[in-house]
């Protein structure tokens, strides 16, 4: 069950990333991070309410059980975490192709196997380990591939970005795993989003909002909503198959990062990005490290 929703997660990941770079082309980056926290706020406001105040939730998966600080502090943490992944990545993913963006992207479940082995001590078998050999090969052969458009991962900023973003992401991966032992998934969902919300509130207010005028004005599009919805299905998937006894931390975020695929074919049929020749080749590596894993763990 907690294999079938990482890859539902995967699928919901990969159009969110669509939603995303169409939302940042030719726009202000974060007003529109700000306003895909907020949404997805409004959107878990309704059952924190609900939830606190009538027990017509009860019983049920949407249901979010109240906390005090004491648990708060940890979902707070993990906001400040997500958010700064966020940011990293939504600046990388504006000035960079999406063909370029998804692969590197692909590649930070190999830091969260790490600290899966590390930390929880998770074991993997030889098809594991095969699927993680191919996606760090599928790394290295991307970098080939941006140089043909004139981007070099050793100097190029927003390379450095998306990394960032991805190490991020990769402390995140791990944090989850901890929460999802400990909390109802819903409740450490609901409760993030609203943090990030406020957390964004000042970036905005000092960061953006002074120097508006001399950098990409913002103007509104309705595939900043899709982001958040996508983001908040996928996010759910993700908790809950990492709620799941027996579900791997390692493989589950090695699974969603198949969300590459959905990505690379509208970067391919819809924006029309340079060199996918190579960058296939890229991908399918990354195809055969999921199958790999997905087989290592029947």
């Amino acid at each position: 069950m907690w294999l079938t929703l990482a890859f539902l997660s995967a699928t919901l990941l990969g159009f969110y990333d669509v939603f995303k770079k169409q939302s940042l082309k030719d726009n202000a980056v974060l007003p529109v991070l700000f306003l895909n926290t907020a949404i997805c706020s409004l959107i878990f406001l309704p059952f924190i309410i609900l939830s606190a105040y009538t027990s017509c939730l009860d019983n049920t998966i949407v249901h979010v059980a109240s906390a005090g600080w004491a648990t708060h502090k940890y979902i707070l943490l993990k906001s400040f975490i997500v958010l700064a992944s966020w940011i990293f990545g939504y600046f990388g993913m504006k000035h960079l192709p999406l063909t370029i963006v998804g692969p590197i992207n692909a590649t930070r479940p190999i830091m969260v196997l790490l600290g899966a082995v590390l930390i929880f001590a998770e074991r993997l078998n030889i098809y594991q380990w095969v699927g993680v050999l191919l996606a760090i090969i599928s790394f290295f052969l991307l970098s080939r591939s941006g140089k043909k458009e004139g981007i070099n991962f050793r100097h190029n900023k927003w390379i450095f970005f998306i990394i960032l973003a991805a190490i991020a992401g990769a402390v995140s991966g791990l944090y989850d795993k901890y929460l999802m032992k400990r909390f109802d998934p819903m409740l450490i969902q609901s409760w993030y989003n609203i943090y990030q919300t406020i957390i964004m509130c000042p970036i905005l207010l000092f960061l953006w909002l002074p120097v508006r005028h001399k950098t990409t004005p913002f103007q509104w599009k309705w595939t900043i909503i899709m982001i958040s919805l996508f983001l908040s299905a996928a996010d759910f998937a993700y908790f809950y198959a990492l709620n799941i006894d027996g579900s791997m931390i390692s493989i589950v975020s090695m699974i969603r990062r198949s969300s590459v695929v959905v990505s690379f074919l509208f970067g391919a049929l819809v924006f029309h990005e340079k060199n996918l020749k190579s960058k296939a080749i890229d991908l399918i590596l990354v195809l055969l490290s999921m199958i790999f894993l997905y087989f290592g763990t029947k």
